[in-house]
């Protein structure tokens, strides 16, 4: 059985991946259009307060899931789902950098037994460091039972 705390006091909040990228105005704006979006700061790259759609930063990914030295926990992981806080609006065509961390790690068990959750964080910066935005992705792994 997987020891959280342990695994809590030697991962979280450690970056373990740094990630640069410049978000194509238009490529944000088609997907706040195909998502049913019509503000037309999400979806005009010409309006004055145009910014990346949070969808569009949800798909941002950093090159690991979990640091390298992570120890396998066995059993099947799940992509539990995604979620972004936008802190300030995500200018489009400037570089960015996306630095990673796992921010939580918890358990629940249930009728299908313990299923452990993996939250890593990417936290989205402009080139000043200015934190704009965080982009949440949640694993879960079911834990394989032991008969």
């Amino acid at each position: 059985m997987v020891d959280i705390e342990a695994l809590k006091s030697k991962y979280l909040n450690l970056v373990f991946d740094r990630r640069d990228f410049t978000v194509q105005a238009e490529n944000s704006a088609t997907v706040a259009r195909i998502s049913g979006e019509t503000r037309p700061e999400y979806i005009d790259p010409a309006h004055a307060a145009f910014e990346v759609f949070p969808a569009y930063i949800a798909s941002l990914s950093s090159g690991r899931h979990l640091p390298i030295d992570f120890p396998a926990l066995g059993g099947l992981p799940v992509d539990g789902g995604k979620a972004v806080t936008s802190l300030q609006p995500v200018p489009a065509g400037v570089p960015l950098n996306g630095r990673t961390h796992l921010h939580d790690i918890y358990d629940k068990s249930g009728r299908s037994g313990r299923m452990v959750f993996l939250i890593s964080r990417m936290e989205i910066y402009d080139a000043a460091e200015k934190l704009l935005a965080l982009a949440d992705s949640r694993m879960v792994i079911r834990e394989r039972s032991e008969s």
